[in-house]
């Protein structure tokens, strides 16, 4: 799970071995596609697979292993079983036989901490029906789950799972990501800033400036992409006043100083934090930089993996400026992907998030609970950097 994802929802498959979490995904996506033996604890680790159910939708399916599984091996698959439900839309718990007990509840209270919807999908069904004694008890549960009959070696209930699917899914898992949507209109001409350094990558634009691209375009709107070092000439010889002007994080200050004040100007990462991120919560929490004092330890987290240089803004750039801003001796820990923190949230002052342009809402906004509800401030890669360069209210004002 430490790659991001494709925007399609995701759906997860939990319950205890054996109970037929493997066969019903076969079931949904009417192929073979996951391993399915009469051997408990067949899957051994979360698989993820992107499939399209049936009469459905395309969708990444994660596969998980038994909630019940033993011994020392056994406690580490539940772990990355638990994991995967921080990085989910949806969730489908499969019992047997009426069976409900400490395992299901775990997973529950996982389910409900995280606000991730679960339907109950009891399996067998063409051997035993859902006892009324249980069905009662999970009708009274808080949060109000769909129960499903099912038999997947009869292939029996997939129409009431699918349209228990199509209605518990969260409307945000569809959603196609708008960078720009309320800000430009029809026609208007966005500048788009794409410094082509060390960091960018060889032959192609990052993926952020891709997404901006395509949106302009998605809004009917004009997209002159450029770099910084033909700005000025742009705008000098074109005469051509642009709508918005959007720049990558790091050289906010230069951007700044090229674009007229009469222009909105904002970043990529910023405009990845208000798509993805808990915007309101980042901008009360940027401020926080200045109440920094010696000893304190911020993390830094970056959604993707790469190759690390000597230019990179997220390990090198962005902890330099900070230092420099508050005059302060601090300490910063970096996490690449999904990875656990080094240490225990509460040993952070602050936690610096990036504009996650590969990985969904839901696995940037599990990612930054544990901080949120620690009291920790938060903030993101452009807002931080803006706020340090002095231009943290023109990089916002066009939000508000």
């Amino acid at each position: 799970m430490s790659k991001g994802r494709e925007s399609k929802p995701h759906i997860g498959i939990y319950g205890r071995r054996n109970n037929g979490k493997s066969s019903l995904i076969n079931m949904l996506t009417g192929q073979s596609v996951a391993i399915v033996s009469e051997q408990a604890g067949t899957t051994t680790d979360p698989v993820k697979k992107s499939l399209e159910i049936l009469d459905f939708a395309p969708v990444i399916l994660i596969d998980t292993a038994g909630i019940d599984d033993v011994g020392d091996l056994g406690t580490k698959r539940i772990e990355k079983t638990l994991e995967t439900v921080n990085h989910i839309d949806l969730a489908i718990l499969v019992i047997t036989n009426s069976a409900w007990g400490e395992f299901e509840e775990q997973l529950v209270e996982k389910f409900n901490r995280v606000k991730v919807p679960f339907i109950i999908a009891h399996n067998k069904s063409d051997l035993a029906r859902l006892s009324s004694e249980v069905k009662l008890r999970l009708l009274n549960l808080p949060s109000k789950p769909s129960i499903v009959e099912i038999s997947v070696t009869k292939n029996e209930g997939q129409k009431e799972l699918i349209a228990a699917i199509r209605s518990a899914i969260p409307d945000s898992s569809w959603q196609t990501p708008k960078l720009l949507g309320g800000i430009i209109a029809k026609n208007d001409v966005v500048l788009l800033i794409a410094p082509i350094d060390s960091e960018a990558p060889a032959g192609r634009l990052i993926l952020p400036q891709v997404q901006a691209i395509r949106d302009t375009l998605d809004n009917d709107a004009v997209a002159i992409v450029l770099k910084e070092t033909e700005v000025a000439a742009f705008l000098n010889n074109t005469g051509i006043k642009p709508a918005i002007a959007v720049t990558d994080s790091q050289i906010f200050s230069l951007a700044n100083s090229l674009i007229p004040n009469s222009v909105p100007l904002t970043s990529y990462s910023i405009l990845l934090a208000r798509l993805k991120g808990d915007f309101e919560r980042y901008i009360e929490g940027t401020p926080k930089i200045a109440e920094l004092n010696h000893g304190d330890r911020v993390l830094i987290l970056e959604s993707c993996t790469h190759h690390v240089s000597c230019e990179d803004i997220g390990r090198f750039k962005i902890p330099a400026w900070i230092r420099n801003f508050t005059k302060k001796e601090l300490e910063f820990d970096v996490v690449a992907g999904l990875d656990k923190l080094p240490l225990p949230i509460t040993s952070y002052a602050l936690v610096i998030q990036c504009g996650g342009c590969v990985i969904t809402r839901k696995q940037l906004h599990s990612r930054l609970l544990p901080a949120i509800e620690a009291g920790i401030p938060v903030t993101n890669f452009g807002l931080a950097i803006a706020y340090v360069q002095g231009i943290f209210d023109r990089a916002v004002a066009v939000f508000k």
